[in-house]
């Protein structure tokens, strides 16, 4: 409003009055006494508004290094990957694989014991061949009579050809994307060699995006409220 009123006061004095460069009042605040008589008022005010966008002008340059400091942009505008999901869920640690040669039941107990609800099964020389899930134990195994003990993964597994895949780097966004489009619930994590490095499911992702939306909300409420910015507290 300050900066405005400079402006406005500069194109509307009078026709028969001296002409004042407004100039010098940024500049030198001192040299507003020598205005004529006559634009006392208008001399008065020109200083204390050029204090004012000053003093605004300042304070953007801490509350920028406060955003930049305390990771606003890495919060805001950087993606959560799909490795960061995985760390989160604190399942990063377990090994997601079964042989394609093991029995079922050798699944459904590796789902019991580590309280997860999908594995990528493997081959001989370690390559993946596809996934099982507890879905395909209901839908292939209970509802059809089979036994968990004689029927071998490779015979319930989704082959690879529809097998789904992420990156550790790709973001949560694409990870969502995918989970719908393919009605999964599970997606396994691979490197560019096509290694499995984990796994994260529909929970993980849903964690991982409520974490970040906290993150930005309080990143924004210290932003407001002042804090690591320009009063420099925590």
């Amino acid at each position: 409003f300050s900066c405005a009123l400079v402006s406005e006061l500069s194109t509307n004095k009078q026709p028969n009055k001296p002409s004042t460069d407004l100039s010098i009042f940024l500049v030198n605040p001192v040299a507003t006494y020598t205005v004529h008589h006559n634009d006392t008022m208008l001399s008065r005010i020109v200083p204390l508004a050029a204090r004012t966008c000053a003093t605004r002008s300042s304070a953007v340059r801490p509350a920028a290094a406060f955003v930049s400091a305390r990771g606003f942009s890495a919060t805001v505008g950087e993606a959560i990957t799909a490795g960061d999901a995985a760390e989160l869920s604190g399942y990063s640690k377990i090994d997601f694989s079964i042989s394609e040669d093991a029995y079922v039941i050798d699944a459904v107990q590796k789902f019991a014991a580590f309280n997860i609800g999908c594995l990528v099964t493997t081959n001989a020389t370690g390559d993946l061949t596809g996934i099982i899930s507890e879905r395909d134990y209901i839908s292939k195994i209970a509802l059809l009579g089979r036994t968990s003990k004689d029927t071998k993964v490779k015979e319930i597994a989704t082959q690879s050809s529809k097998l789904v895949t992420v990156k550790p780097d790709d973001p949560v966004q694409l990870c969502m994307e995918k989970m719908l489009n393919s009605d999964i619930r599970h997606l396994p994590l691979v490197n560019d060699a096509g290694e499995l490095k984990g796994m994260i499911s529909i929970k993980d992702l849903v964690k991982t995006t409520i974490k970040e939306k906290e993150q930005t909300i309080k990143v924004l409420s210290d932003f407001a409220l002042g804090k690591g910015g320009v009063y420099g507290s925590e």
